[in-house]
């Protein structure tokens, strides 16, 4: 057992299978649709689980986000500046083609090109060159060290490079262009309905159980779980919370649940100097600078949240709260970093200091089909901030939606989530906590704008620091910087928890994914 999992409930018989046992049919139901079939579109977690199934990269992550290899069978530092990655042999894509060292540099070049609402360029963004070196070897060369370059590339997704240049996302919906190496193949796609998938029979690896897979989407909790105790799928993620205590003690089901990595976090505009748009006096009369500028209402804003009110009442347990990205026991969370201490008549005197003593009106946005309990969290926090004098109007919308406003950067205080599933911070760090700017890769997820040069710096030595100690340690200080400076607001770590009929185990991963290759019948 490790420190993130635990596995709960008894696994009893049989379960919904289909046909004999070489041509068995696993139907299961996520709760949030993939943006696309592209492996390369959007470093969103629904789409990057999705193609786990039909894509790999040179290296995967096990449950705990461990390393281990993919399609790449081995990998070293050839020199401080210089990663070799030796290619599996015998790997071959769906088309029956083999995978090359040719297809994986054509790949990587394709990952900044991909018109993206969050690019996977932020994983590409250290390597300055490629070297083909023979069929089965690739080097990639960084500027300067960089010992991540294993962990950014289990993230990219490698295609045969006869697809061609300029491929479109939207190609991807069909069987001649959605070509991987993974252990199923694409079938077909009905957006926001589901995913059909058949095994790859020609996979390098452990063959999974089941021939075929019905991947459906069933973004609402009571119709996922009513279509799980009905028999119509065999497993669901994202249990609600308010129907746990029930499918606990259901000898029908067995639940598996762990932390994960993933911080549910308040992003707020700290970029405008002048009005911000969601923001306005206690009577909403408009405001010629921007409050939340202020350390002070940044602060304020934060302590007058009951986080643990919020992980019993609202979570039911289902989350840890945190006052940073990483989970306990995991590399680079810092037991100095302490979860804000709710403090009400505190919040009140930091606004009163800051020039805003009868409170402020907020328009707080955020998802109501994403992550656990979202639109409630937004109306807790709304109550709560009501407390200090801060009006609160809630606006919560499809992720898809509210995606498109944070991208032309039309809100002021929003609801997201961030999975840190490569099982360490410097992706928050870059693309949340980093300083936009042109070319630099940095912030590509860092909507409110916030940038302080010390986190950027602190975080490129720790990116550059080949000892794993010592990179630790600069990591954490780079987030210990950008938390006492309020860069967001943490909320609390997601628990996450899945269900499946009896007679199917599956283990938690900590980086939420809920894949159909991970699914087993009982021994």
């Amino acid at each position: 057992m490790t420190i993130f999992s635990k596995i709960t409930g008894a696994v009893l018989g049989a379960t919904l299978l289909a046909g004999t046992a070489g041509a068995q049919t696993l139907s299961m139901a996520v709760s949030a649709p993939p943006a696309s079939i592209d492996p390369q579109y959007y470093t969103l977690t629904p789409s990057i689980m999705l193609s786990a199934h039909m894509f790999e990269g040179l290296v995967q992550r096990d449950e705990n986000a461990r390393l281990r290899p993919a399609l790449a069978a081995s990998w070293r530092l050839v020199d401080d500046t210089t990663w070799e990655f030796k290619l599996r042999p015998g790997a071959t894509f769906h088309n029956g083609a083999p995978v090359t060292a040719e297809d994986v540099a054509y790949s990587v070049a394709r990952v900044p090109t991909v018109q993206s609402p969050s690019s996977f360029a932020v994983y590409t963004r250290a390597i300055t060159g490629v070297e083909v070196v023979d069929a089965e070897t690739i080097r990639f060369k960084t500027a300067s060290p960089y010992p991540l370059l294993a962990n950014d590339l289990a993230t990219v997704f490698i295609m045969p490079r006869s697809l061609g240049a300029g491929v479109a996302s939207a190609a991807f919906a069909s069987d001649k262009v959605a070509i991987g190496s993974g252990p199923f193949r694409f079938v077909s796609y009905a957006p926001n309905d589901r995913v059909v998938m058949t095994r790859n029979d020609s996979y390098w690896g452990t063959k999974p159980e089941w021939q075929r897979v019905e991947y459906r989407i069933i973004t609402n909790s009571g119709a996922r779980v009513a279509a799980l105790l009905s028999g119509d799928v065999a497993m669901i993620d994202n249990v609600p919370t308010q129907d746990l205590g029930k499918l606990r003690t259901d000898s029908r089901i067995t639940i598996a649940e762990g932390t994960s990595l993933r911080l549910i976090f308040l992003g707020l505009d700290v970029f405008r100097d002048g009005a911000t748009p969601d923001v306005t006096g206690p009577n909403g009369e408009a405001l010629d600078k921007n409050p939340l500028q202020d350390h002070r209402v940044r602060e304020a804003l934060s302590i007058a949240i009951n986080r643990q009110a919020i992980a019993q009442r609202v979570m039911e347990n289902a989350s840890v709260p945190t006052g940073q990205f990483m989970p306990q026991g995991a590399f680079g969370y810092d037991p100095s970093i302490a979860v804000p201490r709710y403090d009400v008549d505190r919040a009140k005197k930091l606004l009163a200091e800051a020039g805003y003593p009868n409170g402020l009106t907020i328009t707080l946005r955020g998802p109501n089909d994403r992550y656990v309990n979202d639109a409630q969290i937004l109306q807790v926090v709304a109550q709560m901030w009501a407390r200090i004098g801060v009006k609160t109007a809630v606006d919560a919308q499809p992720l898809a939606t509210l995606i498109g406003r944070l991208n032309r950067f039309e809100a002021s205080a929003y609801l997201l989530g961030w999975a840190n599933s490569t099982g360490e911070p410097s992706t928050s760090l870059r693309s949340i906590l980093g300083g936009r700017g042109p070319n630099n890769g940095l912030g590509l997820s860092n909507y409110g704008r916030y940038a302080n040069a010390a986190v950027d710096e602190i975080t490129a030595r720790g990116l550059a620091t080949m000892d794993d100690g010592a990179r630790e340690k600069l990591l954490q200080e780079a987030m210990r910087t950008a938390m006492q400076d309020v860069a967001i607001v943490p909320l609390h770590i997601q628990k996450s928890v899945w269900a499946t009929r009896r007679g199917l185990t599956y283990t938690p991963r900590v980086d939420e994914q809920t894949l159909a290759q991970e699914v087993r019948t009982a021994k």
